[in-house]
């Protein structure tokens, strides 16, 4: 018995039989969906609705109102009838859909896809010319809007957009839709869905520019939903709770198409909210809750939580078994599962574009931190669809050979960009682009990488392998900087700086110096329990010089901390950390707005005041 334990330890086998028995049925499954010609995930819902054992399981849940497949095959109908009848919608067009999560946002999705049209999913958030930018994208004629998010759309948009009719979905109109009989649209407008046809539009967070629009091919969604769902051990009767937004990958693919490839309960809120979250969790009964960035980091912020009548804990009062998303961070991971009372985390890594994904589903503390792993017999059938390779930093490209123009895999342990292979003829089946921007796509993807003709998807993101085949993510291209002529990792910096007792968050980043190369390190840090005093005590920051000499080389300790008020740091709409406007800000005084900057003299941090900033730029002062 230790021998075959021990084999299978090294080898990771019933891990990799877990991973490609969840890829197997997968595969067949989309194979007889195509054949038959529905692969359309409208057909899904209708199987579901239309199958005694499944029409009156309840599939949606959101706020207080529950919909049983059936109820929302009807409604579906109904919405794609009055988007037919009245707003003359056809097959092959897209239609924006600028919404938060909502029950109506399902209907008008399904809605859509039942007349073979393609739902260009913009985010909420967006105002002014980056929602202007979507909608002309997308070519869409028609923009359907959540009456909560209407105020962002502004004269300025309508007018830029002239040509396009903007109908806000009030409750109104929703009763007006359901007025409509539930007439099915016809197999014809649904029945050329393929492999590499667009299922959905999704948007980049637009970070560093204009959002781009990711083409979600219908395999892609019928992919990730199958393999997740199958993967993490969804069933039927398991309620899956997301407070992610729907216009994103994670919610939309990982969370939604993983609900319904298996016929479960997909449960929601409008948005997250740390407050709520688990009182929505208890409500819905969930037993998987999705998370992404720093989702679970806030969570663990929020004081504990006590029944007032029985002192009953309630942070641990849930049905929840499995913690399902990307970006957890290794300072949160132990601490989010032990105070919540979590068994597993399935942390995944891919991005909406990307052609393939990675995933590590743990239960102990051999994977804590991990993207993903795998052993010999997954590398043995899949390992060379998968690249680390060594990065040129100051080009920000994988470093090329000048003898032989080709780039060379990162030994073992050694930081470089993830890739991700693509067939080299037809590039377009697994890596279907931007739509509408060719020029973003290509540079996508890269050519003649080991080989003469090779085809790549480029990631961006820095990562490395272990000996035992866990990935660890390192830094996004971009973000690592050099100091001192090395290379330093913004992700392993604020890793260490998030293990004070002190640091509730972190976002750590390189800033220009006067009269010096490179970058400085500064980390942008929300301090706990300040309450009414603005800035932490001199043995906090003591405390934490003397941690982050402990903890890092001396190339990339944080010479700078800037002291940010909580709430107060800037994140995508997934509650991923953004880095853009603190690096053009700089710690020049004056700058910073109300947050105080501090450098690291000796053993401590000390205020960063102008005279000091001027003797920089004098150059009295080397660091």
């Amino acid at each position: 018995m230790a021998a075959p334990a021990y084999v299978n330890a090294k080898s990771l086998l019933f891990y990799d039989l877990e991973l490609l028995s969840s890829l197997a049925p997968t595969a067949a499954r989309i194979f007889w969906w195509t054949k038959r010609g529905r692969l359309n995930f409208f057909y899904r819902l209708e199987d579901l609705a239309t199958s005694k054992s499944s029409a009156n399981r309840v599939f949606l849940r959101f706020e207080d109102k529950a919909y049983t497949y059936a109820q929302t095959y009807d409604t579906t109908l109904r919405y794609a009838s009055w988007l037919k009848e009245r707003r003359g919608v056809r097959k092959g067009e897209m239609v924006a859909l600028d919404f938060q999560n909502t029950d109506t946002f399902v209907f008008l999705l399904f809605a859509l896809w039942s007349l073979g049209a393609v739902p260009a999913l913009i985010n909420y958030n967006l105002t002014s010319k980056p929602l202007a930018h979507c909608v002309r994208k997308a070519t869409a004629r028609l923009v359907l809007i959540d009456p909560t998010v209407a105020g962002n759309v502004g004269e300025d948009v309508r007018s830029e957009l002239s040509d396009v009719s903007f109908e806000i979905v009030t409750p109104e109109l929703e009763l007006e839709m359901l007025s409509h009989d539930p007439v099915r649209p016809p197999d014809e407008v649904r029945s050329e869905a393929s492999g590499q046809g667009m299922g959905i539009l999704i948007y980049t967070s637009g970070t560093t520019g204009l959002p781009k629009a990711a083409i979600v091919s219908w395999h892609k969604i019928a992919v990730v939903g199958g393999f997740t769902s199958r993967w993490v051990g969804t069933t039927k009767n398991d309620v899956f709770y997301t407070a992610m937004p729907l216009y994103h990958s994670t919610a939309m693919l990982l969370g939604f198409a993983h609900t319904l490839s298996v016929g479960a309960t997909f449960a929601m809120s409008r948005k997250f909210s740390t407050s709520h979250f688990w009182d929505d969790v208890r409500q819905h009964g969930a037993n998987i809750i999705q998370y992404v960035g720093e989702t679970c980091r806030y969570l663990l912020s929020a004081p504990p939580r006590i029944d007032p009548v029985t002192g009953e804990n309630l942070d641990r009062k849930h049905a929840v078994r499995v913690a399902f998303g990307n970006g957890l961070r290794p300072d949160v991971w132990n601490r989010f599962k032990e105070r919540f009372g979590i068994d597993t985390i399935a942390e995944f890594y891919g991005s909406t574009e990307g052609s393939f994904a990675t995933w590590n589903l743990s239960r102990n503390d051999f994977s804590m931190g991990a993207i993903g792993r795998s052993g010999s017999l997954y590398n043995l059938l899949l390992g060379r669809s998968v690249a680390i390779v060594a990065v040129d930093h100051d080009t920000e490209l994988p470093h090329r050979d000048p003898k032989t123009n080709l780039c060379h895999r990162a030994a073992l342990g050694e930081p470089g960009e993830l890739l991700f292979s693509l067939p080299p003829k037809d590039v377009e089946a697994r890596f279907q682009g931007y739509y509408g921007d060719q020029d973003a796509t290509s540079k996508k993807i890269m050519r003649d990488v080991f080989k003469k003709g090779d085809a790549w998807f480029r990631t961006g993101d820095v990562v490395r392998r272990d000996a035992e085949h866990r990935l660890f993510f390192n830094d996004r291209i971009g973000d690592t900087f050099r100091w001192k002529s090395e290379n330093v990792s913004t992700a392993e910096v604020a890793l260490v700086v998030g293990l004070h007792e002190d640091v509730q968050e972190a976002n750590v980043y390189g800033v220009e110096l006067p009269h010096h190369e490179g970058r400085a390190g500064c980390a942008a840090v929300v301090f706990k329990g300040l309450g009414n005093a603005r800035l932490p005590s001199e043995g906090t920051l003591r405390s934490l010089a003397q941690h982050v000499r402990r903890g890092l080389p001396r190339f990339a300790l944080p010479l700078f901390v800037r002291v940010v008020r909580e709430g107060a740091l800037q994140t995508t709409g997934t509650n991923k950390q953004q880095k853009t406007s603190l690096r053009s800000e700089g710690v020049e005084p004056g700058k910073t707005g109300a947050d105080e900057v501090f450098w690291l003299r000796g053993d401590q941090y000390v205020k960063f005041k102008v005279e000091d900033w001027k003797a920089l730029q004098g150059g009295s002062v080397k660091l």
